[in-house]
């Protein structure tokens, strides 16, 4: 009895590639000690449990690497809205002219009419040449409006003109008199004969706010722009990565009632129902079957109302959105309808999958092992594999390449063949080296059979 104990507990404490049922390989390239990978989606679909504490990281040689999981994080991105720009030619005598002492005339909400530079002797004689554009950036006309942050000037050409190059200069200013310089820029439309046009038409810096702006030629031909306009950065929420999961409907208890198997290592947060074509409005209660073994009783419990709808507008299908789902559902989910439903949907279940950081510190190749069952948490914290990193530095780690989930049958029976195959190779190796060895030993003897006869000959 002791000796099966024995046996029992030495069982439970392995902990070995070959105690879960699927492994993943990882690729990495060996120069980082420490690498991240998003877990991959057949982890989840094999795992016992949605905390994934039957997951493992292995090196070459069996040994469990340290890992630690992070959570998604709500990821920031930039777009750009535009705003129009006033612009005011800047005309003088040469288009390398001063610039300074710019008459501005500004109507009574205070915005800009005009701007030029001061008259010169020869009034009767008009400038001719373009030197500069000034920039009216005010959205409004109240002079002391906040003005917007912006990061990028976007130009076209004038109509008729398909190719274009100038380096220009940019300069700001809050009052028209004293000028910074933000930036420069190389601009340039390349135009074939498909008119096909190759432009670099952007001018960017650093985002900052500016009630006006300069712009001065430093090399090619100054020219009025057909538009000249500014670019706002905005910040947003980047979409989360995602991963989904239909799950086949079930008959329920009752004839309006539909059940949904979750594998349990899916930590679902979304659902929706799967309804591809015609006009469906499904009101439904989503919950679970709750039992009471000793009192044989059994019940439904309600959890959350929705309605399931596909319309069509315009031409246009619009359908409900997918709803969240409290993490205590569990894994067998029920959708009542008031009505017993014509047709049998399948459900959409969604979850944002973990980043998961391992120490290289074994020996490569490694491998992610899951599917094991009353596993104990392997999981560390992140001070324990990746002490001191920044979370900066940790969304800059070398991201690791998984492969294909294998059954460990697979594993084996390929192993096997493989030790086979060696075995028969090792075997045809042997038999040709006894080969090798007997036609030697038929060489010598035939020698020394050579050498005989003629010691006997000379006798």
């Amino acid at each position: 009895m002791s000796a099966l104990i024995l046996a029992a507990a030495l069982a439970a404490a392995s902990d070995t590639p070959l105690d879960y049922s699927h492994v993943i390989p990882l690729t990495v390239s060996g120069k980082q000690s420490v690498v991240q990978l998003q877990v991959p989606r057949a982890v989840y679909l094999n795992a016992y449990s949605s905390d994934l504490r039957d997951l493992r990281v292995f090196d070459a040689r069996g040994v469990v690497q340290p890992f630690a999981l992070r959570q998604p994080e709500a990821a920031m991105q930039t777009s750009h809205r535009s705003l129009a720009v006033r612009v005011f030619p800047l005309m003088a005598d040469s288009a390398d002219g001063e610039l300074a002492g710019l008459e501005v005339s500004t109507g009574s909400d205070g915005r800009v009419l005009s701007v030029r530079l001061p008259a010169t002797k020869d009034a009767a004689r008009p400038r001719q040449q373009l030197a500069a554009l000034v920039l009216d950036l005010r959205q409004n006309g109240e002079p002391d409006a906040e003005t917007p942050l912006i990061d990028a000037l976007r130009f076209q050409l004038p109509a008729g003109r398909s190719t274009y190059t100038g380096q220009v200069w940019l300069e700001s200013s809050n009052d028209l008199k004293s000028w910074e310089a933000v930036g420069m820029a190389e601009l340039s439309w390349l135009a074939n004969a498909s008119d096909e046009t190759l432009a670099n038409d952007r001018l960017e810096f650093a985002p900052r706010r500016m009630r006006y702006a300069r712009l001065r030629w430093r090399g090619g031909e100054p020219v009025q722009f057909a538009s000249i306009t500014a670019e706002v950065p905005v910040q947003s929420e980047a979409p989360a990565t995602a991963e989904s999961l239909l799950l086949p409907a079930q008959p329920g208890r009752e004839a309006r009632d539909l059940q949904y198997t979750k594998p349990p290592g899916v930590p679902a947060t979304r659902a929706g129902l799967q309804l591809d074509g015609g006009a469906v409005v499904l009101p439904a209660t989503l919950g679970r079957y709750r039992e009471q073994a000793r009192k044989g009783r059994s019940w439904f419990e309600p959890v959350l109302r929705t309605t399931f709808y596909r319309l069509e507008r315009d031409g246009k299908p619009y359908e409900s959105a997918a709803i969240f789902v409290p993490p205590y559902l569990g894994g067998r989910w029920v959708l009542r309808f008031d009505q017993p439903p014509a047709i049998s949907p399948a459900l959409r279940v969604s979850w944002q999958p973990a980043t998961l950081v391992f120490l290289a510190g074994g020996t490569p190749p490694y491998s992610l092992a899951v599917g094991r069952d009353k596993a104990i948490s392997a999981e560390r914290p992140m001070r324990d594999v990746a002490p001191g990193f920044t979370a900066a530095e940790l969304r800059a780690l070398e991201q690791a390449r998984p492969g294909a989930a294998q059954l460990q049958g697979d594993v084996l029976a390929a192993a096997a063949k493989r030790a086979d195959a060696d075995a028969a190779s090792a075997t045809r190796r042997l038999v040709l080296l006894w080969g090798v060895l007997l036609l030697g030993v038929a060489v010598v003897a035939a020698m020394v059979w050579r050498l005989l006869r003629q010691a006997g000959s000379k006798a």
